[in-house]
């Protein structure tokens, strides 16, 4: 029996191109509503960000957050909405996405790429959960405990809410590594035995990427960077229950 051929039902270009608006419509239409209830607890979402931070200030002398720009104590919840509504939707647009690209696969692709979807969604939470509940405690633990003495925190209430989406995105996306390594050995670019071989260099870039993603101190990069070595390690292992001449299969 042979997969089903997508191209025997394809659509016309202005059928694509009007299917690719709604779902964009519809993906917008579900941050904006997801942002209008999220604005309301705004302030109260930026009280439990900063929660970590406000934990090691609390009993230090002349230390709290503050607001150095005039607009920052309005812009400053307005952007963490849109930001937490933008995560919240990402499942949603997500299936969005899947259901425009879908009927361009065959049936063997399309039962893979579901759980690669899935999976892609739960890694990237996880990545935002280990930055809130490890990472922020650590840097902002070295941060605030590694000043001279007699210099007052008073840490901007933007730039920490910018150090922090940026923490998040940033192990969101590195989370993400096994199903990159994956699709890499999968899609036949390189095999599981090549990306054996090149551990060490891997091992390296690691931090290289740590380095340049986190703020220049060896604690950020080595958290960033140990679990993503981890995770390509773990990439590697589910690339292993592919059939061997797949991932056995080096690139011409």
């Amino acid at each position: 029996m042979t997969s089903q051929n997508p191209n025997e039902n394809a659509m016309p270009l202005v059928e694509h191109l009007k299917e690719l608006r709604d779902r964009l419509l519809r993906s917008v239409l579900a941050i904006l509503v997801l942002f209008v209830g999220l604005y309301f607890f705004s302030g109260e979402m930026y009280l439990i960000l900063v929660e970590p931070l406000n934990a090691l200030i609390a009993n230090k002398e002349n230390a709290s957050l503050i607001a150095t720009g005039v607009a920052s104590p309005f812009l400053v919840p307005l952007k963490l909405a849109f930001v937490m509504a933008a995560l919240l939707a990402m499942p949603y647009i997500l299936h969005q996405v899947w259901g425009f690209i879908a009927p361009a696969l065959y049936k063997h692709e399309r039962s893979l790429a579901v759980p690669l979807f899935i999976t892609s969604v739960i890694l990237f939470y996880s990545g935002v959960a280990f930055v809130y509940f490890v990472v922020l405690p650590l840097v902002f633990g070295f941060f605030t405990g590694s000043g001279p003495e007699g210099i007052n925190i008073m840490p901007d209430i933007s730039n920490v809410l910018d150090f922090c989406l940026k923490m998040f995105f940033s192990f969101g996306i590195a989370f993400e590594i096994p199903i990159a390594t994956f699709l890499m050995v999968r899609g036949g670019f390189v095999s599981v035995k090549a990306l054996g071989e090149k551990r060490p260099y891997i091992f390296v870039g690691c931090f290289v990427i740590g380095m340049l993603l986190t703020p220049p101190d060896v604690i950020s990069q080595s958290i960033l960077a140990v679990p993503m070595y981890a995770l390509f390690e773990l990439g590697l292992l589910m690339s292993r229950f592919l059939p061997k001449a797949v991932r056995e299969e080096d690139p011409q």
